[in-house]
C-alpha cells in the first residue's frame, strides 16, 4: 500500500508555489521604517566603537524623511485613483498616503525630542530608536491594510513595539507599571479585535475588505446578528488603540509612566493609525450597515468627549493631563465619522494631522521642563515659566490654546470642519455636546497658561522648582517644526485641507 502510494506521488507533477508579485516602488514609505530600523540594528552590533552623539537620532530621522520623500511621490500616482499592491493585500490611495505622510513626521518628530532625552537619562543606544521604527512601520501597514488579517498583523507590530517603549526606561517603576498596564490591556484588546475579525468572516466568507463591502451590497442577511457582533468588536479592539471611553482606561496611566518620548509619539502615531483603520473599515467597508453602528459611534463620540474633558480638569499632572485630553480629541475626531460624509472624513483626517503637530510639540516641552529622572510633571513645575523661559511659554501657550480651539490655530480649525459636518449630516445635539465640551476643556488649557504667566517663579516650593531648563537643539527644531505648523496653516489652512478633502477618495 505504501509503495503504491509513493508510486503515485512520485507521478504527479511538483505544482511551482504561487507567489504574489512584490510591487516595492509601491511599498517603499513602509519598508524604509524597517530598513532603518536593521541599519540601525546592525551599526549597533557590529560597531567597537561609539558613534558620534545624535548619530542614531540623525539615521532614524534620515529614514523618516524617506518614507515621507517616498509617500509623497506616489501621491502623484494615485490622484486619478488609488491600485492594489502585494496580491491585493495593501492598497496605493491618497487615505493611505495621508497617514503615512502623517506617522512619518510623527517619526522625524519624536526622534528629535528623544536625542537628547535619552543621553540625559542615560537610555541612548539603537534600540529605542529601532522600536520607534518599527512601530511606525506597523502603523503604516495598518494605514494602507486592505485585509483585515494584515490590519492585525499591523496593529501588531504597532503594538508589541509600543510595549517595549512604555516600559524602555526600566529603572523607573512607573514605566515598568506602564509597559504591564499598556500590554495586558492591549492584549485583550487585539484578542477582541481577532474574535470580531474570525465573526465578520463567518458572515462574509472574506476578509479582504472590497469583498467585504460587495458583499453587505449585494446580499441582505436574513439574520445579521453574527455580523453586527463582529462589527462591534472590531469597534471595540479599534477604540482602544484611540482610547475612546469606555475603553480608556490604560490612557492616563501609560501616559504619565511612560518616558515623555515615547508618550509624544504613542499619542501621535498609534491614535493616527488606529483612526486610519477604523475610517476605512466603518466608512469604506461598513458603509452598507451606516444606520447599525452610527448610533454606536454617536455615544462614544459624546462620552468620550465628555469624560475626557471633565476628568482633564481635576488633574495636577500634566502628563495626566494632555491623557485625558488626548482621550478628548479622539471624541472630536469620532463626531466626524459619524457624520458618515466626506465632509466629515476630511475633518477628521485635518483634524488627526493638526493634533500629531499640537501633541508631539507639547509633550517636547514636557520633556525639557521635567527634571532628570523624567519625573517633573506637576503643574507647580510650570509656575512662573514665562519669567524663566520666555519661548518655551509662548510655544506651550500656543499648544495648549490650539488644542483649545482658539482661532487661528489648526486646533481650532480642526474642531470646525468636523463639529460643521456633524451639522451637516443633521446631528445637532452631538455639534452642540462637542461645542460646550470645548468650553469646558478651555479651563485646564487656560490654568497652565495662568500659572506660567501670572504667577512667579518664587512662589513654587523648592522641590517643585525647576533646576536651569536647557532646550536642546533637536528639540528646538522639533518646536519650530510644530509650532510653524500650528500657526501657519492655522492662519493659511488651504495646502493641508485640500490634501486632506483629496484623500478622502478612498479606493
Amino acid at each position: 500500500m505504501i509503495g503504491l502510494l509513493l508510486a503515485q506521488a512520485a507521478q504527479q507533477q511538483p505544482q511551482p508555489l504561487a507567489t504574489p508579485e512584490v510591487e516595492y516602488s509601491a511599498l517603499l514609505p513602509l519598508l524604509a521604517p524597517i530598513g532603518g530600523a536593521l541599519v540601525l540594528l546592525l551599526a549597533g552590533s557590529l560597531l567597537r566603537s561609539r558613534p558620534p552623539k545624535s548619530t542614531y537620532a540623525l539615521l532614524t530621522v534620515v529614514t523618516g524623511l524617506v518614507s515621507l520623500g517616498s509617500a509623497w511621490s506616489l501621491w502623484t500616482d494615485v490622484r486619478k485613483g488609488g491600485y492594489l499592491a502585494m496580491a491585493d493585500a495593501v492598497v496605493i490611495d491618497g487615505f493611505g498616503i495621508f497617514f503615512i505622510v502623517t506617522i512619518a513626521s510623527a517619526v522625524v518628530l519624536g526622534a528629535l525630542v528623544a536625542d537628547a532625552y535619552l543621553r540625559r537619562e542615560g537610555l541612548d543606544g539603537p534600540e529605542f530608536y529601532v522600536l520607534l521604527l518599527l512601530s511606525a512601520s506597523g502603523a503604516m501597514t495598518m494605514a494602507v491594510a486592505n485585509d483585515l488579517i494584515v490590519l492585525f498583523v499591523g496593529l501588531e507590530i504597532l503594538s508589541i513595539a509600543l510595549y517595549v517603549l512604555a516600559g524602555f526606561q526600566r529603572g523607573r517603576f512607573t514605566s515598568r507599571e506602564a509597559a504591564i498596564k499598556y500590554f495586558l490591556l492591549g492584549s485583550f484588546s487585539s484578542a477582541l479585535f481577532l474574535y470580531g475579525i474570525a465573526l465578520v468572516y463567518g458572515a462574509t466568507g472574506s476578509t479582504q475588505l472590497p469583498e467585504i463591502a460587495t458583499f453587505l451590497a449585494q446580499n441582505v442577511l436574513s439574520s445579521s446578528g453574527v455580523l453586527l457582533a463582529g462589527m462591534a468588536l472590531l469597534l471595540v479592539g479599534l477604540g482602544f488603540k484611540v482610547a475612546a471611553v469606555p475603553f480608556h482606561a490604560w490612557t492616563p496611566d501609560v501616559y504619565q509612566g511612560a518616558p515623555t518620548p515615547v508618550t509624544a509619539f504613542m499619542a501621535a502615531a498609534s491614535k493616527a493609525a488606529a483612526f486610519a483603520a477604523l475610517l476605512r473599515v466603518f466608512f469604506s467597508t461598513f458603509s452598507t450597515l451606516r444606520l447599525d453602528w452610527q448610533p454606536l459611534v454617536w455615544v462614544l463620540a459624546v462620552v468620550t468627549i465628555l469624560v475626557g474633558s471633565v476628568l482633564a480638569v481635576v488633574q495636577t499632572d500634566v502628563k495626566r493631563m494632555l491623557a485625558y485630553s488626548s482621550i478628548s480629541h479622539a471624541g472630536y475626531v469620532l463626531i466626524g465619522l459619524q457624520a458618515g460624509n466626506t465632509d466629515g472624513i476630511a475633518g477628521a483626517l485635518f483634524y488627526l494631522m493638526a493634533y500629531t503637530f499640537m501633541v508631539i510639540g507639547s509633550f517636547a516641552i514636557v520633556t525639557v521642563v521635567s527634571r532628570k529622572g523624567d519625573t517633573g510633571h506637576s503643574l507647580e513645575s510650570y509656575r512662573g515659566l514665562a519669567a524663566r523661559r520666555p519661548g518655551l511659554a509662548f510655544a506651550f501657550t500656543v499648544f495648549l490654546l490650539a488644542q483649545a480651539g482658539i482661532p487661528f490655530t489648526t486646533g481650532f480649525l480642526g474642531k470646525f470642519y468636523v463639529i460643521a459636518a456633524a451639522v451637516q449630516a443633521r446631528s445637532y445635539a452631538l455639534a452642540l455636546i462637542g461645542m460646550l465640551a470645548a468650553v469646558v476643556a478651555a479651563f485646564f488649557y487656560l490654568r497652565v497658561t495662568v500659572l506660567m504667566y501670572m504667577s512667579s517663579p518664587d512662589e513654587a516650593s523648592d522641590a517643585e522648582r525647576p533646576a536651569r531648563i536647557v532646550v536642546p537643539a533637536g528639540v528646538g527644531l522639533a518646536l519650530f517644526v510644530t509650532l510653524a505648523f500650528t500657526i501657519g496653516f492655522g492662519v493659511l489652512p488651504s495646502p493641508v485641507i485640500r490634501f486632506a478633502e483629496r484623500a478622502t477618495f478612498l479606493f
